[in-house]
């Protein structure tokens, strides 16, 4: 029998600054808090607008 997972990871949504659209959905380990990286943002691609932008961290 598998051993269940520890629920040390969490499913946020990363949404874009400048339009706004929650475009990506990623799992973040929260065991130790998260890395100070993550907390400012990530350079992604947003389709509307169709350059990368910076997103940042949006829980539901």
């Amino acid at each position: 029998m598998a051993k269940k997972k520890s629920a040390a990871r969490e499913y946020v949504w990363l949404q874009c600054t400048e339009s706004g659209d929650l475009n990506y959905r990623t799992s973040v380990n929260t065991k130790g808090g998260l890395p100070e990286g993550l907390k400012e943002g990530m350079n992604k691609f947003s389709p509307r607008l169709r350059k990368h932008t910076l997103h940042k961290i949006k829980r539901k």
